[in-house]
């Protein structure tokens, strides 16, 4: 329930979500604030997700038109804040839609969490509420069908293995 305290926001490596959570993320957490002491999760409300350190990244997509500009915290900075070992993500949307993510990408590429595009929320007709997104114009050898895949809108969970 949003604004409620969980017994794992106790550790105050992350605070409670108090808003409607946005994003799940599961598996291999160790700075939990959901779930249990033995498969602890981190729930993320947008603000949350707004207050960790924020990027900016220009690039033309697949799916936009011309050059549109996206925000939000880089993924492997979020899966530090709350994992330890990780390997493999599994990105999974709204519409059930999932796809694996290796470590590598996220350690090799500033892959972004976008949570705005062009300075505003984005619906979830837009591709939201959350994008994985990958550098394509700094990175153009990323243009491809697997990294394509890759790119996941709307985004409500991570899984951590």
């Amino acid at each position: 329930m949003p604004g409620e305290r969980h017994s794992l926001a106790g550790n105050d490596c992350l605070p409670a979500p108090k808003g409607a959570v946005v994003l799940t993320i599961k598996g291999a957490v160790i700075c939990g604030n959901a779930g249990t002491v033995d498969l602890p999760q981190a729930h993320f409300d947008m603000d949350m997700l707004d207050a960790l350190p924020s990027r900016v990244m220009a690039t033309h997509t697949p799916w936009t038109q011309g050059r549109v500009t996206f925000t939000g915290p880089l993924v492997r900075e979020l899966i530090h804040r709350v994992a330890g070992n990780v390997t493999l993500l599994t990105v999974s949307a709204l519409n059930d839609f999932s796809a694996d993510i290796p470590i590598s990408d996220i350690e090799d590429y500033d892959v972004l969490l976008a949570t705005q595009r062009d300075g505003q929320r984005m619906a979830v007709r837009d591709l939201g509420p959350l994008f994985i997104l990958y550098p394509f114009d700094a990175h153009p050898e990323l243009l491809n069908e697997q990294v394509r895949f890759r790119s996941v809108w709307q985004v409500n969970e991570l899984s951590l293995k």
